[in-house]
């Protein structure tokens, strides 16, 4: 098999956008180490890395259709049957695509729990292998790292120690665990800095519409130069300015590199993929965690404890808290490449 034929798919959960953008340096260098991705998602997951990635293949596998409730922890456990038929449906796809494709090598699951395969070496990655659920955290968490025990490794983006996801991804269970470094989708560039404050929306509906009219509301007559990236996937990309304010209803990953380097201040959620991107390009940050979503609130709370970036509820946001970010010391970290080490699990022969 030559080295241009072997081909990885490459599955992220369409849960926001942060699984699919921590894909793209994934997906990067499986291209440099000769691998051919192929992407297999749904929704705006699957839309933003066909932006991306145009030339790739790509394969639509079925939603979650994970819907937003006020009461998250019910919202999600009233919706577990139609998760677990989607699981069932997107391994059933992904296993008679392998069987039908002798050049797949491998596959790696971005939170994606069905995506898996006995034919080829299968990673899941996560930084999650603690599920923060409150009062059932000890189930949830158990839940998760049995579907990771499914899978060949389990690849942790962080450095050791945990650095960014603390109690997250630290565990003394045998999961196969690598810890693969951080990663992000983008570089630090010298530019600039003409944005006052930029403001990058991002997660499920109809929460991120919800953080979308509490920010517009407090900036609308602000005089400083503000700028929002609503994180709407539609078919087409716009802007449009009025009063002080610039929106984009979405940009791809080097226009949204250009407007993070050129900002003094971002507003953003506390998720995963924010933080590392922002680490990365050595950012200051104001966090304003989802609600009810234990992780990102867990996030927020132990990055204002490390000094490194404060944080409000969404309830209580006003623009003046802001001015808070002076007393921490912002993100920061090296960027990682991926070394081709990592995918040597894909060179093991593919079973018959």
């Amino acid at each position: 098999m030559k080295a241009s034929q072997k081909k990885i798919i490459i599955t992220p959960l369409n849960w926001g956008l942060g699984h699919a953008t921590r894909c793209v340096p994934i997906i990067n260098a499986l291209l440099e180490n000769n691998f051919t991705p192929i992407i297999a998602s749904d929704g705006n997951a699957l839309s933003f890395l066909r932006k991306e990635f145009p030339s790739l293949e790509y394969i639509e596998i079925p939603a979650y259709n994970i819907s937003y409730h006020r009461n998250l922890k019910l919202g999600l456990l009233l919706q577990i049957p139609k998760v677990l038929k989607a699981v069932r449906e997107e391994r059933k796809i992904i296993n008679n695509f392998i069987l039908k494709n002798t050049d797949v090598v491998g596959v790696i699951s971005d939170n994606r729990f069905g995506v898996r395969s006995s034919l080829v070496p299968s990673v899941y990655v996560t930084h999650q292998v603690n599920v923060l659920s409150g009062s059932t955290t000890f189930f949830t968490s158990y839940f998760h790292q049995q579907i990771i025990k499914k899978f060949d490794e389990c690849w942790i983006p962080d450095k050791n120690g945990s650095e960014f996801s603390g109690k997250l991804s630290s565990t003394k269970k045998n999961l196969n665990t690598k810890f693969i470094g951080v990663l992000s989708r983008f570089k630090k560039q010298e530019l600039t800095q003409n944005i006052d404050v930029l403001i990058i929306l991002s997660g499920i509906e109809s929460n991120r519409v919800f953080l979308e009219n509490k920010l517009i509301s407090a900036f609308k007559n602000d005089t400083r130069n503000i700028v929002f990236v609503l994180g709407k996937i539609e078919p087409a990309q716009k802007s449009w300015k009025k009063e002080n304010i610039t929106y984009y209803n979405y940009v791809l990953s080097e226009e949204l590199q250009n407007l993070i380097n050129s900002s003094k201040i971002i507003i953003c959620r506390s998720g995963y993929s924010s933080i590392m991107d922002l680490a990365v390009l050595d950012k200051k940050v104001f966090f304003i965690p989802t609600e009810h979503q234990d992780e990102q609130e867990y996030l927020a709370s132990f990055l204002e404890t490390k000094k490194l970036a404060p944080f409000s509820k969404m309830k209580d946001f006003v623009k003046e808290d802001i001015s808070k970010i002076e007393n921490y010391k912002g993100l920061k970290t090296t960027e990682t490449k991926l070394d081709s080490d990592l995918f040597r699990l894909f060179e093991r022969k593919r079973k018959l």
